[in-house]
């Protein structure tokens, strides 16, 4: 029993950092409650992420915002998923992609990857971009990594055209970021990529995808209710508390 809330209580630097601009809701200001653990178990990390909390490299994270609760943690069903018209044809696009799931490395060939897909979404959305340092990136997708986070590359025609980066949990699966050769972008690779998830999880019998959050009225999020069903968190229970997930259909 000690040997377990140890895992679920590891050693951490826990803090907070400053207001900003929220970029899912005008004129809403942010504010993040962080967990630095330079040595998490899945243990550990199996029960933040089905409680809400994220992950960037050796950082677990969530909103604590003042007078917002907007942010709702979103998972899909694995056991339940039902395939649409449109994924079933991204599915049939992507015969000839090549896929490659392993620990998260670092070449020059993400990095340039990683800069064509933020700068093609600045044009296109209106993101903020700068180029990202092999630091940054090294910080933020391949440290913290351990034995359950992994990263899928997607290979067309010799190159590497997406990378997926995913932690494999007890209970499911956490999408963490993916980026892709907007070249491609014929390929619905954003799409093929989560449903690649999901076959995955079923491969390894879990039954969860941990998507992230879901804010009403934000663009960004929108292509997240098209993979049903779901269900839906409010709020960040702590460890010693459990998670009541309710089941949630956008569609309907």
């Amino acid at each position: 029993m000690n040997e377990e809330l140890d895992l679920l209580n590891p050693p951490s630097t826990d803090f907070s950092m400053l207001d900003y601009d929220c970029a899912y809701l005008p004129d809403k200001s942010v504010r993040m409650s962080y967990k630095y653990v330079n040595n998490a178990s899945k243990t550990f990390v199996t029960a933040v992420i089905a409680r809400g909390w994220r992950r960037f490299g050796k950082y677990y994270f969530h909103p604590i915002c003042n007078g917002c609760n907007e942010c709702k943690s979103i998972r899909i069903d694995v056991k339940q998923y039902h395939y649409s018209k449109s994924q079933k044809k991204a599915i049939k696009r992507n015969k000839e992609t090549q896929i490659i799931v392993q620990e998260p490395t670092l070449t020059q060939a993400h990095i340039d990857l990683y800069n064509k897909y933020h700068t093609y979404k600045h044009l296109k959305d209106g993101w903020n971009h700068r180029n990202i340092s092999q630091r940054e990136y090294h910080e933020n997708f391949v440290d913290g990594a351990h034995d359950f986070g992994k990263e899928v590359l997607y290979i067309r025609d010799g190159k590497l055209i997406g990378v997926d980066l995913i932690d494999i949990l007890d209970d499911g699966i956490s999408s963490i970021y993916f980026y892709y050769d907007p070249d491609y972008a014929n390929l619905s690779l954003g799409t093929y990529s989560l449903l690649y998830q999901i076959q995955l999880a079923k491969i390894l019998e879990l039954p969860w995808i941990y998507l992230g959050y879901w804010v009403e009225g934000c663009k960004a999020f929108a292509y997240k209710s098209k993979f049903q069903p779901q269900e839906l968190l409010d709020g960040f229970p702590h460890v010693s508390e459990q998670p009541l997930w309710e089941t949630w259909d956008k569609t309907s």
